[in-house]
């Protein structure tokens, strides 16, 4: 049965095959280069292989899709009986993949609503759960929108890593950032703020670090119905625990997941990485 809205996203949104599979959404992959060889996010073993060349310190990039490769989405959206998409994706500010929908929009067969969710990770997901839910029950892309909008409002990301090396070199944040945190071997706390990684506090030890994680997502939450995300990066025990003591910690906690962040922001942040997407229920 044809759906009259259709949604698309990228690959940094990490929502899971089942819930893919089950609202029908369809994904756009970015892709991971270790050396020579390219591979695209989301295959088996690309996160376990940029984890590897990372501590090997291999040169590891990334690259968005081609406004090919969005235009193939949404001409398959509307032959299956698509009349609108919505197409949601990371931080136009972390990555191109934005541009490269609109420049596909601007040409698709139906109309395309390309939004710019300033989010990533799971952060991304559940605003596109909220736009596939709404289109489920009749909703239009204006009320699709709306709903991925909401959820963004409700939204937040913060997460710790071992060193900024990794984002430095990205350029993912500022060079002069990078080498404040080396210079004083502080350990530092970010989170996503107007769609750009941004610091937030700067900790002197890494168990004082995950810990101040542990109270900022606390105090996030509250007493609000919330759904929660624990990320890592080679790192699962650390994850874990940091899981399990917030699943104490949270009154108004409804689903918690934990999971290793996929490969392309795996390859900008680096092993050690332990990352928490808090979102709040509308």
């Amino acid at each position: 049965m044809s759906r009259h809205v259709a949604i698309v996203t990228d690959s940094t949104a990490y929502l899971p095959q089942e819930a893919l599979e089950r609202h029908r959404i369809t994904v756009v992959p970015l892709t991971v280069a270790v050396g020579d060889g390219v591979m695209t996010e989301g295959a088996d073993g690309v996160t376990a292989a940029v984890s590897r060349a990372l501590k090997d310190r291999q040169r590891v990039t990334t690259s968005r899709p081609g406004p090919e490769e969005f235009a193939a989405a949404y001409r398959e959206a509307a032959e299956a009986g698509a009349r609108e998409i919505v197409s949601l994706h990371l931080s136009s500010r972390l990555s191109g993949t934005h541009e490269a929908a609109v420049v596909a929009a601007a040409n698709a067969p139906v109309p395309v609503r390309v939004v710019d969710t300033g989010m990533v990770a799971m952060a991304l997901g559940f605003t596109v759960l909220a736009a596939a839910e709404t289109a489920e029950a009749g909703g239009s892309a204006d009320e699709a929108v709306a709903a991925a909008e909401r959820r963004v409002a409700g939204t937040s990301a913060f997460f710790y890593v071992d060193t900024l090396d990794h984002l430095r070199r990205g350029g993912r944040i500022g060079a002069a950032q990078a080498l404040l945190g080396s210079a004083l071997a502080v350990k530092p706390l970010l989170h996503l703020e107007d769609g750009r990684i941004q610091p937030l506090e700067k900790v002197r030890t890494a168990s004082r670090a995950i810990a101040r994680l542990e109270e900022i997502v606390v105090e996030r939450a509250a007493d609000a119905a919330v759904d929660v995300v624990v990320y890592h990066l080679a790192a699962p025990e650390r994850a874990g625990l940091l899981a399990e003591r917030l699943r104490g910690r949270l009154p108004g906690l409804k689903d918690l997941y934990v999971d290793e962040v996929g490969a392309v922001i795996g390859a900008h942040v680096g092993p050690g990485l332990l990352g928490v997407v808090v979102s709040a229920r509308p």
